[in-house]
């Protein structure tokens, strides 16, 4: 055993996290339900989430979606780091066609949710109104440059697309080339304290959270444990006494653990996604055998999750906002996995780019 993920663990993982971020974008939106620190940290929403979580009532899972998961995306980019470096690192690929390859494989998926989202938008209450610029960012996947990204990026979910693809540029131009670790290690360390500066200018924050600088901690993550992975299995297997799912199960309670503690202070939130990774390679290990194909049946369609989301909850979130919350999410989890899977199809039909 040379690898601490299998290819059905990694798209567990993918299962896990687009399961997490779809009903966190969904739930964040009903009223009474405690808001998330994602782009930008305030003390008072974690206060809010730690007093309904000693004082719980029958919307505490809610509560819990809303405030955590959004971490399915560090999920997604840890997993963008790990798949790079197992693609690419043993063959030559020039710049150009790498970028070039990259973009269109992202714009194959997101064109058909972006078309699909503008005509349910323009038929229901609540129309969005694009400028022309923000429409040819979106096309060109760099709204997350332009101001206040947050009104940029509509429907929300959509900026993943941009800062995917400046993560894999700078892996073309930078880590691609340098792999010495040191490097990759450099960039997080440099991005973590250009964060902690923003501390006081919360605006700055949101628009480097938005962009590479944000996503560059699960994404280097991701990198290094591919290049060093066979190493950390070795010396596990030398270290570890205990039985394998113990150990894994113990990694789970700590790592969960963690994220709440870290949750409740600036700095130490910045490095949440570390832990919410290990937990959930953790909790993939975990999964007991006759559920993990249901998991990894997921994740093989959540890039047409990713996308039909934000449509189905557009039609669904308003009517259900303030009651029979939940009705309306198991409403809304039902017709987003069918057309996700129906969507799935449909951009199986569309040629793939050729590397």
């Amino acid at each position: 055993m040379k690898e601490l993920l299998t290819r059905n663990e990694c798209t567990a993982m993918r299962g896990i996290a687009i399961l997490a971020i779809m009903l966190h974008n969904y739930t964040h939106w009903l009223k009474g339900i405690v808001r998330e620190n994602e782009y930008t940290w305030h003390q008072e929403k974690w206060d809010q989430l730690w007093q309904v979580a000693m004082n719980p009532d029958a919307l505490l899972p809610m509560h819990l979606l809303s405030f955590f998961g959004h971490y399915g995306v560090p999920v997604f980019l840890f997993l963008s780091g790990y798949g790079l470096v197992k693609k690419y690192e043993l063959k030559r690929v020039g710049s150009w066609r790498f970028i070039r390859y990259s973009y269109l494989k992202l714009f194959r998926i997101f064109i058909v949710g972006f078309v699909a989202f503008i005509i349910v938008d323009a038929i229901t209450p609540g129309m969005h109104r694009y400028r022309w610029t923000e429409v040819v960012a979106l096309l060109g996947m760099f709204a997350n440059f332009l101001e206040d990204p947050s009104q940029v990026v509509w429907p929300g979910p959509y900026w993943y697309f941009s800062i995917t693809l400046q993560m894999y540029i700078f892996y073309r131009l930078v880590f691609y080339r340098w792999r010495h670790w040191g490097v990759i290690a450099a960039c997080i360390v440099a991005c973590w304290a250009w964060q902690l500066y923003c501390y006081n200018d919360m605006v700055t924050l949101e628009r480097l959270r938005y962009n590479l600088i944000g996503g560059m901690l699960p994404f280097g993550i991701g990198l290094l444990l591919a290049r060093y992975e066979e190493r950390m299995v070795n010396n596990w297997k030398v270290t570890t006494g205990t039985p394998l799912m113990l150990a894994w199960l113990l990694n789970l309670v700590i790592a969960i653990v963690g994220i709440f503690w870290a949750s409740a202070f600036f700095n130490e939130w910045l490095f949440v996604p570390v832990l919410i990774i290990w937990g959930t390679i953790a909790l993939v290990k975990l999964v007991p055998r006759q559920v993990l194909p249901y998991i990894v049946w997921l994740g093989g369609i959540s890039a047409a999750i990713f996308v039909v989301h934000p449509i189905v909850r557009k039609v669904f979130v308003r009517p259900y906002l303030q009651y029979d919350q939940y009705a309306g999410l198991l409403l809304y989890m039902v017709a987003t996995i069918l057309l996700s899977w129906l969507f799935m199809k449909l951009i199986n039909m569309i040629p793939k780019p050729r590397e």
